[in-house]
């Protein structure tokens, strides 16, 4: 549950930055005079040769599109790496582990950097890489990165429904995720009415 909650977190970071995106991509392909401008000079200078002139304003757009995505690819993974160091090194636990009564122990600022890292790899950032791959024409690297996204995922997922309960991210940190003494049994008395 706290996963699904702070993966909302990234799901929402990632659907505001496409919105941005979009619009700085229309923004770019909207602005008329610019490329008017653009155009017209790159057909004085052409020499007469129309295609090519064109052909290089339809690359410049292109070139200026995917540059935008890939910096959008790029501040999801380093806010999704914020997130986890800051809360993790701040408060020990992240939004989802603090609203199910989770914490990561213990909480150094050093292990939580390792475990925020390798949680956004696992998480974010090899998608990511493989969608860049994918705007740039790489389709079998991209296969290849989707595929590596998939086994890193379920290699940081599947060890924490073990019997240890510890992630990838666990392990390789040095860390663990307990629980506040919240919701456990002797936590919370019952209380007797006589």
């Amino acid at each position: 549950m706290a996963w699904t909650i702070d993966f909302a977190l990234v799901v929402t970071l990632a659907s505001v930055l496409a919105v941005l995106t979009f619009n700085r991509v229309s923004a770019l392909v909207t602005d008329v005079p610019e490329l008017a401008a653009r155009s017209g000079f790159d057909l004085l200078t052409s020499r007469g040769d129309v295609i090519d002139a064109s052909g290089s304003l339809g690359s410049s757009l292109w070139n200026r599109s995917v540059l935008y995505v890939e910096q959008a690819f790029g501040l999801l993974v380093v806010t999704t790496f914020l997130y986890q160091w800051g809360c993790l090194a701040l408060a020990g636990r992240t939004l989802g582990k603090g609203l199910t009564g989770l914490r990561v122990a213990p909480r150094v600022p050093g292990r939580a950097a390792l475990r925020a890292a390798v949680t956004t790899a696992t998480d974010v950032a090899v998608y990511a890489v493989a969608c860049v791959l994918l705007i740039e024409g790489h389709i079998a690297l991209s296969v290849l990165a989707w595929l590596a996204a998939v086994a890193l995922f379920l290699c940081n997922a599947l060890p924490a429904l073990g019997p240890g309960r510890r992630s990838l991210a666990d392990r390789v940190a040095g860390t663990s995720v307990t629980g506040l003494g919240l919701s456990t049994a002797g936590a919370m008395r019952p209380v007797r009415t006589s």
